[in-house]
């Protein structure tokens, strides 16, 4: 084993690199391989440059009020052929029934009539916009692009965490961390068969076209920004660059007659497909938030008399509400006639009768999230709370069931990352980003791995000192497939009591940042 292991002691939780110690999962060999050659020094030396070449790049975020480079990690979160097809088709999954939850919602209604989602669900959501209801997209598509949180359980096992289908956040990310990689590492690519992420926004500028109002022969696409100082700023730069489109604020728009227009230099341009990276709320002041200065005002009214396409779609709060969540499994098999591919982490509604004793007897062994909550923000971990916090946790559950819900702790894997001039194991996660061009749902292969830097914290977000990985995506690997979660499986449900074998050591972080 090379000397930068040499002190690599598996934490108690899944590893992605190592089945026991000393003994390395096939899929990392050749990473094991290129990293023996180079002494701790020298990898902590490499790291260093490309932080600051991050810096040059403008590859950043913002981190306690001050703006930082992306946080990289050398060595590669992988995946095989194998896991790869279960994500994609799991990933894919999600995002189709989630899509028919929301024509349901702002249509027929035919779940909540059937008793498969409660109405209160719908109603009592402050994302269910009266605005959005009727209003038919172009092919159907409201959800454009989402960004679904996967963890590995402590068997190894995919789970979701999350859905994100408002506005998700990152892809920029994964394919910057895939240029430094391919500079560090060149060799390794060629030897590994890494499928590749640069397709990412030509993918998305052909969904973004497809969903242009009908009748549209030449199409306009925008990205709309809440300006430079939002923290995904470079993301939403980046991808207008990319896509060869124009990057534009709520100012250098303009609504006339129920239609949308860019100003330009030359005069005014019709626009026909805004990919809007600002929030409901802040989108158009007619509708939503009266004080808003960075939305354009009359742009929901083009979008209702469909002569825009707004993506994604105003209103697809209500589909990753965490509440909703919990009935995601249900909806699979309602809308899709399928069983879920990929299962739930186990969760309680307490917003239900018994559930909610349920979960205010056992709050101390349970991972509290606000329905709403974004970014980490508001989340208790029992296990490693204060009686402090467990009281205030427990009074504002109490005060408002619905706006809370509870999960098993679940033990995230972890991944050789460097710290220092060594490696030591630290807790990660995963996004895979989906495209919905309303034929097909594309998912990117690889995602944003989200790593948590410091020595036993769970709080993967950037926002809160996260770090990530390159994601790699193997184009080979074993042919066998495994079967889709069954109906029974007693963590796809939200359940009535903690099952009795006690709380892992590790827990989960919890909600991340859109």
């Amino acid at each position: 084993m090379a000397d930068i292991f040499d002190a690599y002691a598996l934490a108690d939780a899944w590893d992605e690199m190592f089945e026991r110690p000393g003994e390395v999962r096939a899929a990392y060999e050749p990473v094991l391989a290129a990293l023996q050659p180079i002494e701790p020094s020298e990898l902590r030396f490499r790291a260093d440059q490309m932080a600051r070449a991050f810096t040059d790049r403008g590859v950043t975020y913002a981190f306690a009020g001050e703006e930082r480079p992306w946080p990289l990690d050398l060595v590669p979160r992988i995946l095989d052929a194998l896991e790869w097809d279960l994500i994609q088709r799991g990933v894919s999954q999600r995002v189709r029934a989630l899509e028919a939850y929301l024509a349901d919602a702002y249509g027929h209604a035919r779940a909540f009539e059937d008793g498969v989602v409660p109405w209160r669900l719908l109603l009592n959501s402050p994302h269910f916009h009266r605005a959005a209801h009727g209003v038919e997209p172009p092919g159907g598509v409201r959800i454009h692009v989402a960004g679904i949180d996967l963890v590995r359980d402590e068997a190894g096992d995919f789970r979701v965490l999350e859905d994100n289908v408002r506005v998700p956040s990152g892809v920029s990310y994964v394919i910057e961390n895939r240029r430094a990689m391919t500079r560090i590492f060149p060799s390794l690519f060629a030897e590994q068969h890494v499928l590749p992420v640069d397709g990412y926004a030509q993918r998305l500028l052909a969904a973004l076209r497809a969903a242009a109002p009908d009748g549209t022969d030449d199409p306009r696409v925008v990205v709309l920004t809440p300006g430079p100082n939002n923290a995904a700023y470079f993301e939403h730069a980046l991808l207008a660059r990319l896509m060869g489109v124009q990057l534009v604020e709520g100012h250098d728009l303009v609504c006339r007659n129920n239609r949308v227009w860019m100003r330009t230099t030359r005069g005014e341009v019709p626009v026909h497909v805004v990919y809007r990276r600002l929030d409901d709320d802040f989108l158009d002041p007619l509708h939503f938030r009266p004080d808003s200065v960075i939305g354009c005002p009359g742009i929901m009214g083009a979008a209702m008399a469909g002569t825009v396409t707004l993506a994604n779609a105003v209103g697809n709060g209500i589909a990753d509400d965490k509440l909703l969540y919990t009935y995601v499994p249900d909806l699979i098999r309602y809308y899709l006639g399928e069983e879920p591919i990929l299962p739930n982490v186990q969760s309680y509604r307490p917003d239900e009768p018994g559930q909610l004793d349920a979960v205010l007897d056992q709050i101390e062994q349970l991972v509290i999230k606000p329905v709403d909550g974004a970014g980490g923000q508001g989340i208790v971990i029992g296990p490693k709370a204060d009686r402090d916090t467990i009281e205030r946790t427990r009074k504002a559950v109490i005060a408002d069931p619905r706006g809370f819900i509870a999960q098993r702790p679940v033990a995230l894997s972890t991944s050789p990352t460097l710290a220092g001039e060594r490696m030591a194991p630290r807790h990660i996660d995963l996004r895979p980003f989906a495209v919905n061009d309303g034929n097909d749902v594309w998912v990117l292969p690889g995602g944003l791995t989200r790593v948590a830097l410091q020595e036993g914290n769970l709080i993967v977000n950037s926002s809160q000192g996260g770090g990530s990985k390159d994601t790699w995506v193997l184009a080979e690997g074993p042919a066998e497939s495994p079967a889709p979660v069954s109906a029974s499986d007693p963590l796809d449900v939200a359940p009535r009591q903690l099952g009795p074998d006690g709380t892992p050591t590790v827990v989960q972080e919890g909600a991340h940042q859109q």
